[in-house]
Order: C-alpha cells, then structure tokens, then sequence
C-alpha cells in the first residue's frame, strides 16, 4: 500500500461534534431562546438525599478558625469536671477510663501549637508520681494494717518524738495496693489538668479574666507555658543531636542539652518582658478612695464567705448554712473582682463567644463531675475498693457512662487544621 492509498487520520473527538461543538443530532441554542429544561424524573420516584445534605452539615463538627474557635475556659472547665471526678475515686478501672477519655480527646482536638505538645510530659509525671508513691510507702511505711508480708526491710530506730513515723520495716501487700492506688488517683488528676493545657490557648484564657485578675493571670500564663516550650526546645535539640549522630542519653548529654535549653528560655524571658513593656502592661487608672475600699471589703468578704461555705459543706453538722454562705461569698467576692477591674486599662481586641458547642463541651465535663459525686455518696463500695482485705475491683455500670459523656468534646468542638494559630 502507498502512502496516497493510506487512510485518512481519524478527526480530533471535538469535530465529531459538528459545527459549534454540537454532537450530530443535537438542537443548538439559538439567541434569546432558553435551553431546553432537564427532563423531571417520573412520578411516583423520589429524588436521593445526598450525602453532604444541611441535616448533615449542622450535626458535623466544622473546621477550627478564629471565629469559631472555642473558648480556653470550656476547655479546663471539662477538664476541671474529669478531675472532680478523678478526686472522688480510687477505683482503677475507672481512674483508667478517664484517662482514656482525656487522651482520646486530647488526640483528637489539639493543634500543633508548642503547648499542645506538653499531654506526653503530664502523662509521665503522672507515672512518676505513682512511683514516688509506692516508694514512699516502703520507705516510710504506711497506716493501713496487712497480713500479707512481702518482705521486711532493716529498721532505723527513731527517737520519741517521732512516734508514728518509722523508716524502714516490715512490707505488706495490702500496703502497696493502698499506695498504688492513691498514687493512681493523683496521676490521674495530674493528667486531666494537662489536657486543659493542651487543649486551651494560655493566651485565650488570659484574655478572658477579669480585669481584677489580669496581673495574677499574666504571672501564671507565663508560668504555664515556660513548661510546654521547653519541653519543645528539649525535643528539638534531642532530635538535632539524634540527626547529627551523637548521643542523646547520659549525663554528658542531658549537660550539653541542658544550656541551649536555660538559654532560649532567658531569651523567651527577655522577649516576653519586651512586649510587655511595649504594650503599657502594669498601668493602672485612678479610682475614687471611696471604690477602693469597697472593693477590698467585697473581696475580703467573699473569700471569707467562700470558705465558710465549703467548710459547712465538708463537715456534717454544716450543711444547712453551708449553701447559703458559699452562695453569698462568691456573690460578693464577684462583686469585688467587677469594682477591681475598674483599675485596669486595658481593651480586648475580638473577645471569645461562647456558642453552643462551647457551652456543650463546658457542660460534659460539669456533667462527669456531678455525676461521679452522685455516685461516690450512693455506692462508695464500688468507687471505693476495698485494700483490707484486697478485693477485685469492678467496673460499675452508671459511673462508667457517666465518664464516658466526657467524650462529647471529641465530636462537637471544632477540628483542629495545620494553619490554625499556635502562636500564644
């Protein structure tokens, strides 16, 4: 076959189209005249919901920005609730279920800020404090009576006045299991509090103090993240020396790690002061004498009443004015704190809202609290175990989902991005 007698090349798919684009048999739309509608689906036929419907779209968690943002003191009111809770119990189970809760939650909603990084150094000096624990209680021995000896350690007599402490001597299992699990309920408190801290801006949640409190506040954001950036400076340098091939255990290591460490935070230090100062912290505005006074006595009054209350309410001969006084306490001592932030010039540039998504993850955490006190007065035995003699312990049915609402922040707040803000 020549080249003349070879076949033409097929046309390019658009000039199948014919003129315009249009595919043969295709009605082309002259001007001024509509398209033709898409033809109605037959009678009787539904049309198929789509996946991304607005039902949908309301019930799902939207993605984390400025606005939408929840507030720092949702966070550690849900993370004050867990610790309630936590306090009221020594039972292992569910020490451990609300341990569970706070990581599933702290995994699921923190962002990549510095401070977010700092659940990992709580859990660990959760496990530490259990340590402590136990070690304490062999070395120094323990209240709780044992039949159960282990093994016996050299006793160092003790002078008189030291009746009822002793170092040293006889270790008894029901001795470790009371240790342990006080320990465990420390630990657990430790790391519900450190949830809060990843989870919530420090500078968030000095944004929305009163402005009484707003000194005292910038003392203890400052304070709260010295921690979690040094904990990211150590990681940080520990993963430059890994990369660079030198050791990064030992103690000629962890000197070595220890100066850039002291370093960058005197710099942060230096830095903070700066901004600061360049921001007219520490300035104050003149209130009238007559202000000044009441102040004092509103806030004087109202801890005094506060602590009056809560006396009243721990002790059982107390309870039918402790209400009443710790009510009227927090009362005046709110007062206090409203003429006190008359002193205070300062502006807030886009205060948080608390929105329903806010209020429901505040209201979780408030609602384990509640429930496990509930509990703790209506069936001590099960949030209780018992040391002498040891028994088993169980997992009751109503303070196991009553911690489990704890899990609501997990589908309610916000999604975390990689762009939000992270800087404190």
């Amino acid at each position: 076959m020549t080249g003349d007698d070879a076949p033409a090349p097929a046309p390019p798919a658009f000039e199948a189209r014919g003129h315009g684009g249009r595919a043969p048999g295709e009605t082309a739309a002259r001007p001024g005249v509509a398209a033709p509608a898409t033809p109605a689906p037959p009678a009787g036929t539904r049309e198929r919901r789509r996946p991304g419907s607005k039902a949908s779209r309301a019930l799902r968690a939207p993605v984390a920005s400025r606005s939408n943002s929840l507030p720092a003191g949702a966070w550690w009111l849900w993370a004050l609730g867990l610790a309630t809770a936590a306090s009221r119990t020594t039972n292992p189970l569910l020490l451990g279920l609300l341990v569970g809760v706070a990581g599933y939650v702290v995994a699921a909603r923190r962002t990549d800020a510095p401070w977010a990084r700092s659940y990992g150094a709580f859990v660990r000096l959760g496990l530490f404090v259990v340590a402590v624990r136990i070690v304490f209680s062999v070395v120094l021995g323990s209240p709780v009576p044992g039949t159960h000896v282990l093994f016996t350690l050299p006793e160092i007599p003790l002078p008189g006045w030291a009746d009822g402490v002793r170092i040293g001597g006889r270790v008894t299992g029901e001795q470790l299991l009371f240790a342990l699990y006080d320990g465990a309920r420390l630990a657990a408190l430790l790391i519900c509090l450190g949830a809060a801290n990843s989870l919530a801006s420090p500078a968030r949640l000095l944004a929305s103090l009163p402005g009484a409190l707003y000194e005292a506040g910038v003392a203890v954001v400052v304070a709260m993240t010295f921690a979690p950036n040094m904990v990211a400076d150590v990681l940080r340098l520990r993963t430059a020396r890994r990369l660079r091939g030198r050791p990064t255990g030992g103690i000629r290591a962890v000197a070595q790690i220890g100066l850039p460490v002291l370093e960058g935070a005197l710099e942060r230090s230096v830095a903070v002061a700066a901004s600061m100062d360049a921001r007219g912290y520490g300035r104050t505005a003149q209130v009238p004498p007559a202000v000044r006074r009441a102040t004092t006595a509103l806030t004087l009054g109202g801890l005094l009443g506060v602590c009056g209350g809560s006396y009243g309410l721990l002790a059982a001969e107390g309870a039918g004015y402790g209400v009443p006084l710790l009510a009227a306490g927090l009362l005046a001592a709110a007062g206090g704190l409203w003429l006190g932030g008359r002193r205070s010039v300062r502006s807030r540039y886009r205060p948080d809202r608390w929105g329903a998504r806010a209020w429901s993850v505040a209201g979780s955490g408030v609602a384990v609290g509640v429930l496990m006190i509930r509990a703790a007065a209506g069936d001590p035995e099960a949030l209780q175990p018992g040391v002498v003699p040891p028994t088993v312990p169980s997992l009751p049915l109503w303070p196991a989902l009553s911690v489990l609402t704890g899990l609501l922040p997990a589908f309610v707040a916000p999604v975390p991005t990689a762009t939000e803000e992270t800087t404190p």
